[in-house]
């Protein structure tokens, strides 16, 4: 296992993070459970969740994966020994069950959404608190373009010194003792560290974005602030919705599989990542390498990469992924990746 530092913090992470989202809806809390045992045997002591989970998120299931990690660290008494991360959900455009939809990173919210994630994860702080999606409406979760329309949607949004200072409070309280952004776009990062240097307040020191061989959009103008501003990325998504673990090639719909249960998952189903997704596969074969394999160890070797948050629905796949991250990737493969990727850049963005 390799570990990378948490910016310009003493912190340091293994390269493998355990994303939850699962927990409480493809995972019961007894399966949840094997899989965070089996994490920890392997160094993987860094857990993602957030309010918003499980997804796809519902009203009835809110905050149970909170609620099953909570009852982990009640059960095995060893909060010590996890770095924890979670998230404040942003605001809903389209109605919401959190907050009614109005969750806005003000001091307010934050301390209602931190109350709430304490109470559930049961411990007294986060080690690494993130906002989940920006608060103004722009570039997330796969939309393109922007213009006024959007901007008009911005009236009533919290000062970014607002939101900082929240969270300071948050941070000398003891609550929270790292910040971190999530879906967050290069113009949102760099005003953030710009007002909390001027303030002199806490920075963030991460960004949690969706980071994998069909979308590498991070890589224009996020990557250059993680080599300038020393914010790394913790990448989520990175088999794309499963899509890059070869299950869904040639058609095939596999029960429990995300893609197979919910309609809504459908940013890597185009055309052209279908096409992407193959080539992939067959370069991966021909360096008797699996596609899973392929694309997390792309992932590991980028210089910008804090964690690559992974995620699974039982514990073979568990372990198949984090066996992948002791490949490492030679000069003819890389050559092959960005052979594909300029025929087909980016067609899941």
């Amino acid at each position: 296992m390799k570990f990378n530092p948490l910016s310009n913090t003493n912190i340091q992470l293994p390269e493998i993070c355990l994303g939850t989202m699962t927990f409480g809806e493809q995972n019961t809390q007894a399966e949840a459970f094997e899989q965070l045992n089996y994490a920890l045997t392997q160094n993987v002591y860094f857990w993602d969740t957030a309010e918003m989970y499980p997804v796809p998120p519902k009203p009835e299931t809110q905050g149970r994966t909170e609620e099953i990690l909570g009852e982990w660290f009640k059960q095995n008494k060893n909060r010590d020994k996890v770095f924890l991360a979670s998230k404040i959900a942003g605001p809903s455009f389209g109605g919401s069950h959190i907050r009614e939809g109005q969750t806005r990173f003000n001091e307010k919210y934050i301390k209602e959404a931190l109350d709430g994630s304490l109470k559930r994860l049961n411990t007294d702080y986060i080690d690494l608190y993130q906002l989940h999606w920006p608060e103004r409406s722009t570039n997330f979760f796969g939309k393109l373009g922007y213009g006024n329309a959007l901007a008009e949607q911005n009236a009533e949004l919290t000062a970014f010194e607002e939101t900082l200072t929240a969270l300071q409070q948050e941070i000398k309280s003891g609550r929270i003792r790292q910040i971190g952004l999530s879906n967050e776009t290069p113009w949102g990062v760099m005003k953030f560290l710009q007002i909390a240097e001027k303030l002199n307040l806490q920075k963030f020191v991460s960004v949690q974005n969706p980071y994998n061989l069909l979308n590498r959009t991070y890589e224009v103008g996020m990557s250059e602030i993680a080599k300038y501003e020393g914010i790394g990325l913790l990448a989520y998504s990175p088999l794309a919705f499963g899509m890059l673990s070869g299950k869904y090639r040639h058609g095939q719909k596999p029960e429990n599989a995300r893609i197979s249960l919910f309609s809504r998952f459908t940013r890597y189903t185009n055309a052209q990542c279908e096409w992407a997704t193959e080539q992939y596969a067959q370069l991966a074969e021909k360096h008797d390498l699996s596609l899973t394999q392929l694309a997390l160890a792309f992932i590991k070797q980028q210089f910008f990469v804090t964690s690559t948050i992974i995620g699974a629905t039982n514990l073979t796949q568990l372990k198949e992924n984090i066996d992948a991250f002791s490949i490492n990737l030679n000069d003819e493969i890389l050559e092959g990746i960005e052979l594909i990727h300029k025929q087909q850049p980016n067609p899941a963005p």
